[in-house]
């Protein structure tokens, strides 16, 4: 072989390293920020057990990164932090980033915690009986986590099936966990619109009747037509693309407590998280997640159709979201997730 063979072949060789050379150094960045300020609103809360999870079972540092979560009272809180610059990133619902995008402000989400919404309507059972439907709640009370959030949302949602509008029942901050039971017990509200372990603690002690229930696949598709977004993390676009190992190592966290989440037992949970979250209720806790853990996202990327039923949903119960010029493209980035899951 000929010196120009053999440096031939050595260039051949090495061109598809060098073609492979920045999504290898993309794939392995480090991240920019070595600390993350993370907002986020009830995160005791089922909704946002994969953050706790990444938390604790030290998903989060072993992707090289530390994060301070922040909790608030509930969704809007932590997105009113993220929007005044306290916090880095949201652990949060998705359907905010449609709505600030409606506001002329660029968020973005990257990575899914929730499948389906997971949360339900449940009245007290003393009101139940006089509702026969959505109209029937005009000037009711309601608690939930904070006005604004996604369950004050779903309450919106199913109240514009009665032909009633957001002004025609009323919304109280509760927050989530023992402050919802508390609030049912003392009649401070009529009903409520949360998330589990509260949900399924008042059901359990018959303190409620739960009227519109999302907290599996079969739920979301009756509801929605299909999978739903919830919790996931996001942030403001400029973050993002300013901070792509940050938001890799955010994502690699995350996508690493939804797998672990797919085959731990429920008890395996319960001694994961803070004792606290059990709302004095082992055993309730345990049935709770075993009861969502099917609309936990196996891998943190956006289904098919799931952005498309979230905008749907806040057009028919938000006269402010206009559907046609929302570009859902740019409310989402599944390159972060997808590229953890391979790697996990």
């Amino acid at each position: 072989m000929t010196k120009l063979q053999m440096r031939r072949r050595t260039l051949l060789a090495a061109a598809p390293m060098v073609l492979a050379a920045p999504h290898v150094a993309r794939a392995q960045a480090k991240p920019e920020k070595s600390k993350v300020i993370l907002a986020v609103g009830g995160k005791s809360a089922l909704y946002y057990l994969s953050l706790t999870i990444a938390e604790r079972k030290g998903f989060f540092k072993e992707a090289g990164i530390d994060v301070e979560i922040n909790d608030f009272q509930g969704g809007a809180k932590s997105l009113q932090a993220l929007m005044g610059g306290s916090a880095d990133v949201v652990a949060g619902a998705y359907e905010h980033t449609i709505r600030m995008q409606q506001r002329g402000q660029d968020v973005t989400g990257f990575a899914l915690i929730g499948r389906g919404m997971q949360i339900c309507i449940a009245l007290r059972n003393d009101v139940a009986a006089r509702v026969k439907g959505p109209a029937d709640i005009k000037g009711m009370k309601f608690g939930v986590t904070a006005p604004g959030s996604s369950t004050n949302m779903l309450l919106n949602f199913w109240a514009a099936k009665g032909g009633l509008k957001a002004s025609d029942v009323v919304a109280i901050g509760v927050g989530a966990g023992a402050s919802v039971i508390a609030a049912v017990e003392k009649g401070e509200v009529d009903g409520v619109s949360q998330t589990d372990p509260a949900l399924t603690i008042l059901t359990d002690k018959n303190l409620v009747k739960v009227v519109v229930d999302t907290r599996t696949t079969k739920g979301n598709q009756e509801v929605f037509g299909g999978p739903f977004p919830a919790a996931s993390l996001y942030s403001q676009s400029d973050f993002i693309k300013k901070n792509p190992g940050t938001t890799q190592a955010l994502a690699t966290g995350i996508v690493r407590a939804n797998q672990w989440l797919q085959t731990a037992s429920p008890a395996d949970v319960a001694n994961a998280v803070p004792e606290g979250y059990l709302l004095g209720d082992r055993a309730v806790y345990e049935k709770s997640f075993a009861g969502v853990r099917e609309t936990i996202s196996p891998d943190g990327t956006m289904p098919a159709g799931a952005m498309e039923n979230c905008l749907k949903f806040l057009a028919e119960s938000d006269p402010g979201i206009k559907a046609g010029t929302v570009k859902l493209a740019d409310t989402w980035n599944n390159e972060f997730a997808q590229r953890a899951a391979k790697r996990s």
